[in-house]
């Protein structure tokens, strides 16, 4: 029973993740990082680099949620403290990328 409970957390957010990764890397228009901001297109010198980095940075924090699934066949304690961890320091990791590739591609 605990394993599906598992894999009804991790693989959601593991497809939630790597949609938004995809998403952004085939986004037309600059893709946003924080909730109810926007970046205009005069903003980048180069929207589909810049989308295509933060495509990248979405999907490999999605790598967190599809590890510990596999993991959670073999010990769900061990997981969930992997899951922990990369999550609570896949956060401040997220950030600091993003502040990254906004200076490398902003005007």
């Amino acid at each position: 029973m605990e394993l599906i409970i598992w894999l009804v957390i991790t693989i959601p957010c593991g497809l939630l993740f790597t949609g938004l990764g995809i998403y952004a890397w085939r986004l037309e228009k600059p893709m946003w990082f924080w909730s109810g901001s926007t970046v205009r297109p005069d903003q980048i010198t180069d929207v589909k680099a810049y989308n295509r980095e933060n495509g990248i940075m979405w999907i490999c924090y999605s790598l967190v949620f599809w590890v510990t699934m596999f993991l959670g066949f073999r010990n769900i304690s061990g997981a969930g403290i992997v899951l922990a961890a990369g999550c609570l320091g896949g956060i401040p990791l997220l950030a600091v990328n993003y502040n990254r590739i906004w200076k490398k591609y902003k005007r």
